[in-house]
């Protein structure tokens, strides 16, 4: 440890920062169907999410190789160009936070390392088959694997459970819905602390303290577990209000469904080191388990926002990456510019998320009205068994000076001109009828 400089003492802490972020911007992904059903109170269901995030960053090293051996470059990598990675990555983060949409804080991470890299060695330090192969392709893949599943296990609930006793049936789909939650939770920490793992073993090989091609060492997955488990327990409340009810509207059958779609995708992506966005697969099984359901509808409004961060999320975080990269590479005086700018950067966009708070108390409030697609979608679905007639009647309007009433038990007011009035109106109903 004789060579662990200063920069790479603040490349560690910056890093460990950004997994704080990484935890309470997608504690979402583990919890937000099951806060949005009632199935576990909010602050159970963070607690609860950061204790098995703690526990899956111990189960495998995977993608933390993927990122530390795999995607750049190790020859050429600085720690100021790991320290500017992460200046991109946690903006990106704090930003899409602030306006509650459940973008990739993987992809934001990868974004900002490609960004930095390609500003301090060129294109060439950044292998192009690995980004491919296991960074664009799965998070092309994810989401749509994950929503056909959560949408054929949602209508595959609906018709098994179509017998059953209704209150019994959705509450063991609210105990199921508890276990598949605590089974994401565990996923991301199989697959999302990795990443800071990797990020601060390859800083560490950078900075010469390890070798090359080494495993993270032991207190690197400790400290990477506890910065996402405590960042999962603050709740990010305002992306939890965006899935579970900004999306749509999931039952108790749906939210299970969709959980358990996403943990199978992403535990079969750490499994093969695969950097996959679990906000990508856990959106997706989301979307499909609204449109599994008959008459439930997707806000496309919604979506439509998400799949815009979703594409901006690589390039705006490469290029912030690339602009620290730069500056930091004016000496120790612009990597103190940096690290200015992020801690005040930071601080702003907390303080501007204070003027509306969203916490444990609110996050299931409507987020938004249904759009025009919802809407019509749902105008088009049949109503429910035992409407009347009488709630398609229209009424006709009484012409000018008759005597109308609401009440259909008050008396009929006494006056001399009413029958020429009741003539008149039976009139204009025949009138009416004839047209």
């Amino acid at each position: 440890m004789e060579n662990f400089s200063l920069i790479l003492a603040i490349v560690v802490i910056t890093a460990l920062a950004f997994d704080f972020t990484n935890g309470f911007h997608d504690t979402a992904n583990a919890m937000a169907t099951t806060i949005s059903t009632g199935a576990l109170k909010p602050k159970v269901a963070v607690a609860m999410s950061a204790v098995l995030n703690l526990v899956g960053a111990f189960l495998s090293v995977e993608v933390a190789n993927t990122i530390s051996k795999g995607l750049v470059d190790e020859s050429g990598i600085r720690p100021e160009v790991i320290f500017a990675a992460l200046v991109g990555a946690i903006l990106w983060n704090l930003l899409t936070w602030l306006v509650g949409l459940p973008s990739s804080s993987s992809h934001a991470l990868m974004g900002g390392l490609i960004g930095a890299t390609i500003a301090s060695a060129g294109m060439g330090a950044v292998h192009g088959d690995v980004l491919v192969t296991k960074v664009l392709l799965p998070a092309i893949a994810a989401p749509i694997v994950a929503g056909v599943a959560a949408m054929l296990a949602t209508r595959l609930s609906y018709t098994l459970g179509r017998k059953a006793d209704g209150k019994a049936a959705e509450k063991g789909y609210r105990v199921g819905q508890i276990a598949s939650a605590g089974l994401v939770s565990l996923a991301h920490g199989t697959n999302d602390a990795q990443k800071t793992m990797g990020i601060i073993t390859l800083a560490l090989v950078a900075g010469g303290v390890v070798a090359p091609d080494s495993d993270p060492p032991t207190w690197v997955i400790l400290s990477a577990g506890l910065a996402i488990a405590l960042g999962t327990y603050l709740g990010g409340w305002r992306i939890i209000r965006t899935m579970g009810k900004g999306l749509t509207d999931l039952q108790p059958q749906q939210g299970f469904a969709a959980q358990t779609s996403a943990a199978t995708v992403i535990l079969a992506s750490s499994h093969l080191g695969f950097s996959l966005s679990t906000t990508h697969s856990v959106s997706g099984s989301v979307m499909g388990a609204g449109l599994g359901r008959k008459g439930g509808v997707v806000r496309w409004s919604t979506a439509t926002r998400m799949f815009v961060a979703w594409g901006l999320t690589l390039p705006a975080a490469a290029l912030v990456g690339a602009l620290a990269e730069y500056v930091t590479g004016l000496g120790t005086f612009g990597t103190a510019l940096v690290a200015v700018f992020l801690i005040a950067s930071s601080a702003t966009i907390w303080k501007v998320s204070r003027r509306e708070v969203v916490d444990a108390t609110n996050v299931n409030e409507a987020q938004e009205p249904a759009g025009v697609v919802t809407a019509a979608i749902a105008a088009v679905t049949p109503p429910p068994a035992g409407a009347v007639a009488e709630d398609l009647t229209a009424t006709i309007p009484a012409p000018a000076g008759a005597v109308t009433t609401t009440d259909p038990a008050a008396p009929p007011a006494a006056s001399a001109a009413q029958p020429a009035q009741t003539a008149q109106t039976a009139q204009t109903a025949q009138t009416a009828t004839t047209v």
